[in-house]
């Protein structure tokens, strides 16, 4: 596809374009898809309702432009490589050619079963091929996915379920994880008890694990496609058709359903993750998530497979059977792209390099994060020992409701600076605004990040509920998209990201971003991982407490304590020196790797009488040993 950019005068040069001209800009991009009807209009949006709509009544189906567009020139290409949990397990390559095959058999079960175009189908399955496949069969006919992390609790899932009303939920029987095997259909069937709207629930073989089917709504994958043909046509949706609901954790209340619509997600995935990993045909490309999160949909599955990309899948934990498991894979694969999260790098970095001596990761082009900032240790640590100081880092920003990444250097294009994010992907009008909503003009300025010009892929609603989805993204700061950080945008015009803007503590009038304090504290050897909150004190409005966890070894906690608020003092200044440290055995996380700092905040406060529903953390039982020992 002739939109890579190769040079930074090049993304200059695009950069501008996108904003003197947006809708020429998209079209040009866009007109590299297969349509089967062309739009009409590229864009009508406002941001007050909010509205937006990309591509209108334009006609296509997203998979036409995965499957179909890739048959005749690499049909025989790999587009996925399955890595199992288990290294001596054999891995799976699916070629294009064969991913349309098994698309169009299960798409045709689906149909069989009963799916219509605009039904919601709940997936709930661990990282297996299948699930790529169901997410696809689900565009293909019009269906409305909806991945569910197989990890949540059948609460969780219930929610979801009652949420979109969905009718059906594909799943397994168990999941293998590291160690452990995993019962994936029990939770089904306990959500189910919760739930009216689900019909039918096919279930795919995978650990061998007894499980309950119930007459006349169960079915098991092998049999639900047993007969199928393995080709159909492709369901014409428009442009503005729902893609996919993906729920995202609300900080109160009930988890938010963001939306995503066909046409302007296709745009913008592929032409994101060209640019940004800077692929070319041949690469092998990794990306480490889960389908259950945003980060799984745009770069495992849809961003690569437009892209006509060998995509690898891994069903395994970075520590499993060892911490060398991650480049065990790169070599065995002979991975390029390598795009993972700092919570695992940090995790790596634990053990030392030890790990990653027996492996020669010479096939690596491009390293990537994503989730959360990557701190400076990590950054140096990432880039030196696995990029083996030869590769670029590309740290990514982005959200769910982005859809896809929209602040990143662009691989070996862009000049990297450890912690930041850099600068804005082609399309993305950033603003940085005071709590008054003023525009902050120029570099060297800190505020709210915010965007002023819809990109194509944004979020469309929260499903049925408009509402809420105008409140929560468009009511702080009117007339712009705002995303709930606070950035920096430094002397070059680069943007570093300071955590959410409820994780802005503000000390005796001076805003700190918790990332920044976090940063500081971890860069005492003996600490793992932190994470700070503002809580209420006397005489500076707010306090800093920070959460650490340490390697104890031949140390004191008092002695501990004392060398950390040393270190943050050396590093930001006396200000930031947090006020209370408490030795924590782990934090509360979310499945992909957040920290939860709404529990550890009422911690802090002393207010631990609701912590609200702390079944889908990672790590729910640490919630309790921190409330114990607080201070």
């Amino acid at each position: 596809m002739s939109d890579r950019i190769h040079s930074l005068s090049g993304y200059m040069q695009e950069y501008q374009k996108s904003v003197h001209d947006p809708e020429n800009f998209w079209a040009r991009i866009a007109d590299s898809f297969h349509w089967q009807q062309k739009w009409d209009q590229v864009v009508n949006w406002n941001f007050e309702e909010p509205n937006v709509k990309w591509f209108l009544n334009g006609k296509l189906n997203i998979t036409e432009n995965i499957l179909e567009r890739h048959l005749f020139t690499h049909g025989d290409k790999p587009a996925i490589i399955w890595e199992p949990n288990d290294p001596n397990e054999n891995h799976i390559t699916l070629s294009y050619k064969e991913l349309y095959h098994k698309v169009c058999q299960f798409s045709n079960a689906m149909k069989a079963q009963g799916i219509e175009k605009g039904d919601r189908v709940i997936i709930y399955i661990p990282m297996v091929p299948e699930a790529a496949i169901a997410m696809l069969a689900c565009a293909r006919i019009g269906a409305v996915h909806s991945v569910v992390f197989a990890g949540f609790s059948a609460s969780a899932l219930a929610d979801r379920i009652n949420d979109c009303q969905a009718k059906m939920v594909i799943t397994s029987d168990g999941n293998f994880r590291g160690a452990k095997t995993i019962p994936v259909k029990a939770v089904v069937d306990e959500a189910l008890e919760k739930t009216s709207s689900i019909e039918s629930v096919v279930t795919l073989k995978r650990t061998g694990t007894d499980v309950m089917m119930k007459e006349g709504r169960d079915i098991w994958w092998h049999d639900a496609i047993d007969g199928m043909p393995f080709e159909n046509k492709a369901e014409v949706m428009d442009s503005e058709d729902l893609l996919f609901i993906l729920y995202t954790s609300g900080s109160t209340g009930k988890p938010k359903g963001v939306v995503h619509t066909c046409g302007g997600y296709m745009v913008y995935t592929s032409y994101s993750f060209r640019n940004v990993f800077q692929y070319n045909q041949g690469d092998v490309y990794w990306c480490t998530a889960d389908v259950g999160w945003i980060t799984g949909h745009s770069y495992i599955v849809y961003g690569p497979l437009l892209s006509g990309a060998t995509s690898v899948m891994f069903e395994g934990v970075p520590t499993f059977p060892d911490a060398g498991r991650f480049w065990q894979v790169c070599d065995k694969h002979q991975v390029s792209q390598f795009y993972t999260a700092p919570t695992a790098i940090r995790a790596l970095q634990a053990f030392g390099t030890e790990p990653i001596a027996p492996y020669k990761l010479d096939s690596l082009k491009v390293l990537g994060s994503v989730g959360e900032p990557i701190n400076e240790e990590a950054w140096h640590w990432y880039h030196d020992h696995v990029g083996k100081g030869k590769c670029p880092i590309v740290d990514t920003w982005w959200q769910t409701e982005t859809g896809g990444i929209l602040i990143s250097p662009l691989a070996g294009i862009t000049p990297t600076k450890p912690a930041y994010a850099t600068m804005p992907m082609p399309g993305v009008q950033l603003v940085v605004v005071d709590n008054e909503g003023n525009e902050l003009k120029g570099n060297s300025v800190e505020g709210n990040l915010c965007i002023k010009y819809p990109w194509p892929s944004m979020l469309r609603t929260t499903y049925g509920d408009h509402e809420r989805c105008r409140q929560t993204y468009f009511s702080s700061f009117p007339g712009y998209y705002f995303t709930g950080d606070g950035v920096k945008r430094d002397e070059d015009g680069y943007y570093r990201i300071l955590g959410r803007v409820d994780d802005v503590i503000n000390v005796s009038g001076h805003r700190m971003g918790t990332a920044e304090v976090e940063n500081a504290i971890n860069e005492h050897p003996k600490v793992v991982e932190s994470a700070v909150v503002g809580y209420p004190h006397d005489i500076k409005g707010q306090g800093i407490y920070a959460f650490v966890i340490c390697d104890m070894e031949g140390r004191s906690e008092e002695s501990l304590e004392e060398e950390i608020k040393q270190t943050v003092n050396k590093i930001i200044g006396p200000i930031a020196k947090p006020d209370k440290i408490q030795i924590v055995p782990g934090l509360p996380k979310t499945r992909s790797g957040k920290i939860m700092r709404r529990i550890l905040r009422k911690i802090a406060s002393g207010d631990t009488s609701n912590m609200g529903d702390i079944s889908t953390l990672l790590n729910p039982d640490v919630v309790e040993s921190i409330k114990s020992t607080a201070r």
